[in-house]
Formats: structure tokens, sequence, C-alpha cells
């Protein structure tokens, strides 16, 4: 393995520049921004406004990064967009394979991650970024490594996808069961969620978890975290009440967990639903709790807005037939999320090998 070099000695770093505020438009109007990784998708941009005022800007094929507060997240640029002041543009020079800069990045998060600075928000520089020292073998043995990589890469992205068809499984049984909430195609009963739910909130700052925790701590991430200490022994969903993106998951949970304090604990307060159905049916409302969510830059909700939002309550028969259902198609997904572990784990320690120059 080469010695390590400058990332700025084998890449152009471009850091991203807050438009004119005027120059900000939803109408597709000049070129996309991607102010920071609340606008990044899975693999590429995921936009939500433009600018006609672009101050810098990046090209097709280049790597956009997280640098403020999300930081160290990433995705590949497939064209022309202005990088807004919470992420920076990184472009290869010739002797550095985009694919391999794509999976050291991956691998240099965390250090990037420790020089991180800011009160409000943490954030890195141009220089804590330049300064990051990457492997730089010769083109052919970066290519070799990237095929590998590669591969390993694509079987995790294949387990991902069996779990989200078994996520749109559910979806399409319910619908076919329950039909659309909205429309009430059955002309099922209608209640408000106030009347068939009791809501209170967790206590506790996002901050409270802690790594290897006895017990679920429920905040806003789709991820759950761990805690020492419980606040809650029952059955409830659990809703997200804010995120920057209005992000609101909703999670099954029994026993004993924690929970953050813009976090809904919601429990049923009559027998005539089953959690099984509430978690879907919630699930598939949160197209309209986005709409309704207030806030501009962290979105969130009230409990005046999920008070007056109906819920349809269907036939306990039907709903407990659905509940086996959900309960088959749950532990299909336990296995699934197992192998996508042992896949992480093997991903990572390709990746260690790798740029230690054991590939």
């Amino acid at each position: 393995m080469k010695q390590f070099q400058r990332l700025d000695s084998v890449a152009e770093i471009t850091m991203g520049q807050a438009p004119a505020g005027e120059s900000y438009n939803v109408d597709g109007n000049g070129i996309p921004l991607i102010a920071g990784a609340g606008d990044f998708g899975e693999v590429f941009p995921a936009p939500k406004k433009y600018t006609t005022a672009p101050r810098k800007t990046c090209q097709a094929g280049d790597i956009i990064l997280g640098i403020r507060a999300t930081i160290g997240e990433k995705v590949l640029a497939d064209r022309q967009y202005c990088l807004g002041r919470g992420v920076a543009g990184l472009r290869t020079r010739p002797s550095l394979n985009g694919r391999y800069l794509w999976h050291w990045l991956t691998h240099a998060a965390p250090s990037l991650t420790t020089k991180a600075k800011g009160a409000t928000f943490k954030q890195v520089n141009r220089q804590d970024i330049s300064e990051l020292g990457i492997p730089v073998p010769p083109l052919p043995d970066q290519q070799r490594i990237t095929v590998i990589l590669d591969k390993a890469d694509a079987l995790r992205a294949k387990r991902r996808e069996a779990l989200a068809q078994l996520d749109t499984l559910l979806q399409s049984t319910f619908l076919d069961m329950f039909g659309d909430p909205v429309d009430n195609p059955m002309e099922l009963r209608r209640e408000s969620l106030k009347s068939a739910f009791e809501f209170t909130t967790g206590k506790l700052d996002s901050n409270a978890a802690v790594e290897g925790g006895k017990y679920p701590f429920f905040t806003c991430a789709r991820e759950t975290s761990a805690i020492d200490d419980y606040a809650f022994d029952c059955e409830a969903l659990l809703l997200a009440g804010n995120n920057a993106n209005a992000d609101y998951s909703v999670k099954h949970y029994k026993g004993r967990f924690n929970a953050y304090q813009r976090t809904y604990v919601i429990t049923i307060k009559e027998s005539a639903l089953t959690y099984a159905y509430a978690r879907l049916v919630l699930e598939y409302l949160l197209g309209d709790l986005k709409r309704f969510s207030k806030g501009t830059n962290t979105k969130y909700l009230t409990l005046a807005i999920l008070n007056r939002m109906p819920i349809l309550v269907p036939p306990l028969d039907l709903q407990h037939r659905f509940a086996a259902i959900v309960e088959s198609v749950e532990h299909q997904k336990a296995r699934q999320r197992a192998h996508l572990a042992e896949l992480d784990t093997l991903f990572a320690s390709l990746q260690s090998r790798a740029f230690r120059g054991e590939l």
C-alpha cells in the first residue's frame, strides 16, 4: 500500500456557500440546491429547493459530502448542483479512482466526525477535510479493491431491497383488507385519534442514550437507541414528533422503554383496535401528517394536529387476521436484518483490510 497522502492532493475540494436568500424557489427555476445532508437521497441527491444565483457548484460524478450537523454522509452528484454551506463537493484528480474514494470516505467518516467543532451545530472545515490521510495505491490496485467492495456492497443492497419489499407487501395487504384510510371505500366507522388513543411524550433529551443500554430508547431517529433506565412499561406505538424531513416513523413495542421528549408514546384506549392495525394505519396517514406539519427547519407535530385526524375502525376479526400476517412478515424481516448485520460486519472488515493494504 502506498504511503498516505493528504486528501486535497488527490481530490479537489469545493466548500459549499449559501446562495442569496431571494434566489431560493421550489418551482424548478435555476439549479437544484443541496443545503445539507437533509437533501440527500439513498445514492443521489433529493433536493427540495432551487436557486437562480448559485455560488458554489459541483458537476455530475462529484461526491457531495455532509459537513454540518450530519457529518460524513455522502451522495453522488448525477448532474450540476448548487452546494450550500452544509456540504462540500469532492472531485478526484487523475491519480484517484472515484469509487475508491467513495468507499474510503465511508471508512474515514468517524475520523472526520472527531474533528467537528461548534456549539449549536457541529461542523468541519476545509482544513479538516484536506488533511485527512488517504492511502493511494496504483490505479490498478484501486480498481481491484473497488470491485471487491462494490460486490460486497451489492449484497447488502439486495438484502435492504428484500426488507423494503416486505414492507411493501404489508402496505399492499393492508390496503387490500381495509381500503384507503383516507377515502374509506369500505365505509368503516371513523373515530378521531383523540378518542381512540392516549397520547403522552417522553421526558428526556436525545443525548440521554447510552451505548449498550438495557432498555430501548425511542427518539425521532428511525434507529432505536438504548438507555439504562426506563419510564414506561407497557405496549405502545412510538411516533417521532419532529425531524428535519418530517419523516415521522411509527414503531410498536411492548415492555420497558424510555422516550425522547418529542416522541409521542401512544396507547390504545379501547379494545376495538389492535396495535398491528393501528401502527400501519398511522404509517399510511404519515403523508397527511407531513402535510400538516408545522415548522420551517425542523418539522414537528402538535397534539392539536394529531387530535383532529381520523382513524378507521374495522371489525376486530379482520384486524386479528391482519395481525397474524404482520407477525409472519416481521419474523421474515428479523431474519433478513440478521443476514444484513452479518453482511455489514463482513463489509466493514473488507474495508478495514482494503485500506490497510491487506486486500
